[in-house]
Formats: structure tokens, sequence, C-alpha cells
């Protein structure tokens, strides 16, 4: 176990426990004055012992509730940490006060003017809660800020649940309490048959039907604020079928067989999963309730299900084409599809739900104006069972069910930001790929000098571009101080996968630290040292001159990163906000994430660094990067060492050692792996005919064997005394 191991555990041994938790709103009520939370308040009232809540009072009177978002819902930033809200709600249940008291999202936001994020948090002022019920959570548009797209989605995301947690266990705006049975009054009961034919299956609501006409999709047109959408009415006959779309749920074992068939009912449930519910969705007319958006982006943009608080919006992947159907008496259909519903979305096939139809009309050119139809849906009682309710529960039991959905509604957030990176995570996987394959054949990837050097500058560029000013994928020493703090106050994996490729490339490196050392990303994948690389060979294009620093110097140098590193862990022990501050010492959000879109002192900083890369490349990695400091930390552990060496490297022969771009080949020839960022210039050199003398005496010794003229008939080639019948120019002498 090495020195910083021991102190890392010597660490973790003496921090104390954590204490009781009070509520979080209570470290709040003394900094953010009523008046602020609600213009015209003047006061709070005591908080509730129920319920970490409190009134917010003008003259002794009640005008609304406040809470902090994070005392009712867990969701984390991109830090790990939760966003805190201070949100308050009137009687109607309509949020009347919002503030962003507490957040720590370095990576994010800093550098974004904290005024842009307070507007968008002012902008929920007026929601209504009421209306978000009713719609699962979908009536209202979340707008996004570039750069900041986890973070405002957490923060759309607590206000709302935690909102309308507190309404309903208020009884705000008329909304019941949410309330938990003991256990299901009634379940699916898989021995019931469904009617015979299709005929009797619409009559009875097995199948539940939605039929709209050009006179009726005009009309609903028609009564919109926008005159255009009157304007650009359908001009088909008014009783011309616009959608006839059929719903059933045909999970249900009756229905499924009777629709289906028991073939493909059998299929169906081979298809889903435990705890998962299939929808059949047939449609004929003009209007297609699928779409072609999922073709493009994977997902079903026209329909979505509701059941109270629950909205599911369907992808590809859970999505199946129907050929036919079973029910004696089926209409044609050129629409018949199969959606099937995720276990952990909190649906309950026992309980009615809808789908709402999102229909579009164009106004102009590039807008579109929307209006929506329901089709709703309840399982016909003959297909549901009275069960006995089980023991009453232990009181635990309802806070174990409250974690529950908490952990389900955690996870939908973060499978949601997955499902929508989907590009982005497929170019990743391919750059990993790429650069794998040349890590492990090195020898073949480096064998054509010119060829590899456009090779590497490609792929810098897309390291740059794609991952840095696209994808915002840089990783920072923040990630692990926030990754210590996690395992300190207890790890929670959802936090790190509210950002797919950031997430991915921590396990890439992690990977490549056994197999290859820190050099995979620092010399690979970093976008800040692909930029530095990329403008140092402009520069020396333009003979910009370059300087080596004296070998005593530069190895001085090298541990003031590691010293930086120590320093930001320490400081991280006592405060992580004051050590994420502190981490402004990457210039990484300044140059990558905001595009050196930012106050002047830090685009300055980030600029001077970069100046000096022109003349010394790679400055920053060598001397300053407080991540690759970290990541050279555990690289010590690395398997292998795939870098070929000569005997004669470092002495005599010199030229790796001088030609290296970050002098991490000492004057003696080996290789310092802390300090490699494995750009593999030594392994192309190793096989240069024009510049290894090893490979330049082995190419004449070659030659002159191959070229020598055989007058006395000399030995044969490997007799001892062959090489004394070569001639001597030929031999190099």
């Amino acid at each position: 176990m090495t020195l910083l191991s021991r102190l890392i555990l010597l660490v973790l041994l003496l921090l104390p426990l954590p204490a009781a938790a009070a509520p979080v709103l209570a470290g709040f009520l003394d900094k953010v004055p009523a008046a602020t939370l609600v213009p015209g308040a003047d006061a709070y009232g005591p908080l509730r012992d129920d319920l970490p809540v409190v009134p917010v009072l003008k003259g002794g009177e009640t005008l609304g509730w406040a809470f902090v978002t994070s005392d009712f819902v867990g969701t984390t930033g991109y830090s790990g940490k939760p966003i805190h809200t201070m949100v308050a709600l009137d009687a109607q249940a309509r949020i009347i006060g919002l503030d962003l008291v507490k957040h720590s999202e370095p990576i994010v936001l800093i550098g974004i003017p904290e005024a842009r994020i307070k507007a968008l948090v002012q902008g929920y002022i007026g929601l209504d809660l009421v209306a978000e019920a009713r719609s699962g959570g979908t009536s209202h548009d979340m707008d996004i800020i570039s750069g900041a797209t986890v973070s405002v989605m957490v923060i759309d995301d607590s206000i709302v649940r935690s909102g309308l947690k507190v309404a309903r266990t208020l009884g705000l705006g008329g909304l019941a309490p949410e309330t938990r049975p003991a256990g299901p009054g009634v379940e699916i009961d898989p021995d019931a048959t469904a009617g015979p034919g299709w005929m009797t299956m619409e009559g009875d609501g097995t199948l539940r039907r939605l039929s709209l006409d050009v006179g009726q999709l005009n009309a609903a047109f028609a009564t919109m604020e926008d005159p255009r959408a009157a304007a650009r009415a359908l001009t088909e006959p008014a009783d011309t079928t616009f959608i006839d779309m059929q719903a059933a749920l045909v999970s249900v074992p009756g229905i499924g067989r009777a629709l289906l068939g028991e073939q493909e009912f059998t299929n169906l449930q081979s298809w889903l999963g435990t705890g998962e519910q299939a929808l059949l969705l047939v449609g004929r007319g003009l209007y297609s309730f699928k779409g072609s958006g999922y073709v493009r982006g994977g997902i079903f943009d026209r329909i979505v299900l509701i059941q109270d608080d629950v909205s599911v919006r369907f992808r590809d992947r859970m999505h199946r084409r129907v050929v036919s159907l079973a029910a004696s008496g089926a209409p044609e259909f050129p629409e018949m599809d199969l959606f099937r519903i995720p276990a952990d979305s909190g649906f309950d096939p026992t309980r009615p739900f809808r789908i709402q139809l999102l229909v579009q009309r164009e106004v102009g050119p590039i807008e579109k104006v929307f209006t929506t139809f329901d089709l709703g849906y309840q399982v016909p009682p003959r297909f549901l069972r009275a069960v006995a309710p089980p023991p009453a529960a232990e009181p635990s039991a309802a806070e174990q069910v409250a974690a529950q959905d908490e952990v389900s509604a955690q996870a939908q957030l973060w499978k949601k930001i997955w499902a929508g990176s989907k590009p982005e995570i497929a170019g990743l996987a391919a750059m990993l790929v790429v650069l794998t394959g040349v890590f492990f054949f090195q020898g073949f990837a480096t064998r054509n000098a010119r060829a590899y050097f456009w090779f590497r500058m490609g792929f810098l560029t897309v390291t740059l571009v794609f991952l840095g000013f696209y994808a915002n994928a840089q990783l920072s020493v923040v990630n692990l101080m926030a990754l210590f703090g996690a395992l300190v106050t207890g790890f929670s994996w959802q936090a790190f996968l509210l950002d797919p490729l950031t997430f991915i490339l921590w396990f890439a490196v992690a990977a490549a630290l056994l197999f290859w050392g820190r050099g995979a990303y620092c010399g690979w994948l970093c976008p800040f040292g692909a930029l530095q690389e990329l403008t140092n060979r402009i520069a020396r294009a333009l003979h910009v001159p370059q300087w080596t620093l004296p070998w005593g110097l530069h190895e001085r140098l090298w541990p003031i990163k590691y010293m930086i590193f120590l320093g930001l862990f320490g400081v991280s022990l006592m405060s992580i906000e004051q050590a994420e501050h502190l981490a402004e010492v990457e210039p990484f959000k300044t140059a990558i994430i905001l595009k050196f879109v930012r106050a002047w002192p830090f685009v300055a900083y980030a600029a001077a660094l970069l100046i000096a890369g022109l003349f010394v490349e790679r400055f920053y990695c060598r001397y300053l990067c407080p991540l690759g400091a970290a990541m050279a930390i555990p690289a010590r552990m690395r398997m292998f060492d795939w870098l070929k060496r000569y005997r004669e490297c470092g002495n005599p022969c010199q030229s790796c050692a001088n030609q290296c771009p970050v002098q991490a080949i000492h004057p003696t020839g080996e290789i310092n792996p802390n300090e490699c960022v494995n750009c593999l210039h030594c392994q192309v050199l190793y096989q240069s005919r024009t510049i290894c003398p090893v490979v330049i005496k082995r190419e004449k010794r070659r030659s002159a064997v191959e070229g020598a003229a055989p007058v006395l008939g000399p030995p044969p080639v490997g007799h001892p005394n062959a090489a004394r019948h070569i001639p001597k120019s030929a031999r190099g002498v």
C-alpha cells in the first residue's frame, strides 16, 4: 500500500459519522427573507412537525407554503449533489415564489451567468401543479440553457415532483393526498376471457377508440389564438377520416389472446420483462400516430401514455409491429403496433389511463402549432378480480415505498438522458474502439510516419470538436473530488449516470490506466490537451520558435501538478465547495465547455496557457494539470509496458529523448510513464530507417549481405566467418 493510500484510509477512518439530518429548509429560513421568496410577504410561520414546510405570512395571514425541493426529492445534479430550490405554493397549488438557494454545479454553472439560471427558475412562477398532476408533469415547456442541460433537467424534475408531493400532502388546489393502500384492491385476472369478435370487444370496452374527421380537426385549430392555424385548414371533405385510432392493453392475458392469437401472445410474453405491460395501438386515416420522428430520433413524439402523475413516452426499443390481428371481424389497419410499458414507470394496469395524441399543423416555413386529443382507457371489470388485503405493514413500510418511488423517479431521469444521447454515445464508442486498436497494434499503426501523423491530427481534431466543443465531455479533477465525496457521504450511481459521456469516459480511463497508464486519456481523449497540441502544430507551421527546457529545470517542474492536486484534495476534505472553486486552476470550463464566453480574467488565464503552449508543447499538461497528476498516481499499477526500446536507447542514442513532445524520456533512455502521454512518437522513431541509428545500422547490414558478390564462394549466411567476406564499404566501415 502506497503512502498516499495509507493517508486516504486514515482520513476515512477519522471522519465523524453523520448526525441525524435536519430538514434542509431549516437552514435557509434565515438566509432567504419571506419578501424575497414571495413579494409582499413579511414573515414565515413555524416549521410543521409532520412535513418540512412553513407558511408564508403577510400580516399574520397565510399567502402560501414554502419548502425546499431537496427535502422531498433526491435527484442530484452534475456534481453529485442536490440542487436546492426554495419554492412557495398558494392554496390553488400554483407556484408563487422560487429561489435557487444553493447548488454545487461547478463544471456547468461556473461561468454561466447566475442571472440566467435565476431567470430560468423564475420562469416557473405561475406553474399550475393541478394541470401538471392531470398531464403527468408534461403540461409545461422546459427551457434548456446550452452547456447546462443536465442541471436544467434536474431543476425541472425537482420543482415539479416535489411541488406535486407537497400539494397532494397539503391538499392544495383540490389535489387528494397520495395514500397507498396496504395492498391492491384488485388485480388482473389471468383466467378471464374476452368476448367473441372485434365488434363485441368494441362494445364492452376491451377496445377503446379515438375517431377524428377533417371537419373536427379544422374546428379545433380554428379555436386557437394563432389565426394562421385556421388559415391552413385541410382541404379534404369534412367527413374524411383524419385518424381512427383504437387501443387495448394486450398484456392482460384474455385481451392479448383474443386480439393477437395464442402464438403471438406467447411471443409477446417472451418480449416483456417482469412487471412490464404492453399496449396495442392500431390506426388508419390521413394522420399517423407514429409519425417519422422515431426513425430519426428513436422517439414516438406524437403519443404519450398518461396516468395521474405518470407519463410514459415510447422509444423505438419499446416498439414492435403487428403483422395481423386474430380477432374475427377486425378491420384493415395500415398501422398496427405494440408498445412496451416499463415496469419501473409506476404504471398500474388496473387503473384508468389515457393516450394523448399530439397533432401538428405547419403555419410557416419552420413554424408549427400543436393541439392534443385524448383516448381514454380502462381495463373492463371482467378482467379484474378482488384480492384480500395483506396484513397491516409496519410503519417503516411507507418509508420503504417512498424510497422505492424516489429511486424509480431518479432512474427515469437518467434513462431519459441516456436515451437522448444515443448519437454522442455511439460516436464516443467508435473513438474508443479505434484508439484501442491503435494501442494493441501500435507497431503496424506507426509503420508509416506520415500516415500516422495525419491520423493523430485527425483524431485530436475529433476529440476537440466532437468530445469538447459539441458534447462537453471534458473530464475534470472536480469529478474525482465529487466521487470521493460520494464515497464518504453515501455513494449513489444516479449522480454519475446523469452525464453519459463522462460516465463512459471514466470507465474507459479506469481500464486504460491498467493497460497503458494515463496517456490514453491525456494524449488522445482530453479536449484541452488536443487544443494545446493542435495549436502548437499550427505554431510550428508558422515557424514559431520551440523552447526545450533544460532537463534539470524540467524535472523540477514536474512535481508542481502533483502539489496542486494534493492541495485541492486536502481542501476538499474540509470544504468541497471551496475546492471546486480552487479547481479553476483547470482552464477546461473556460476553453472547452464555455468556449471562452466568460469573464475576462478566466479567458486571459486560459489564453495565457495556450500561448505558453505555442512555445513549449503541452505546457499546461506537463507542469500544472491536477487531473493528469491524479491519473498518474493509480497508473503506476499498470500491468504492461507496451512501448518498445533498444539496448542502445539513451546510451549512446538520444534521438527519442530529444524528440519526445513532452520530454517524458530520461537522458538515460527510460520512459517516465507518469509523464508519458502515449503519443507513440517514440514508436514511429523506433521503426524509422532515416532517424533511428539501430534501424539504420541493421538496414545497412541487410543491404550489404543481400548485395555482396560471391567471388570465391563465401561461407553460407550465418556462418561465423560470413561477415569477413563482405567488403568493408558494404559493411559501413
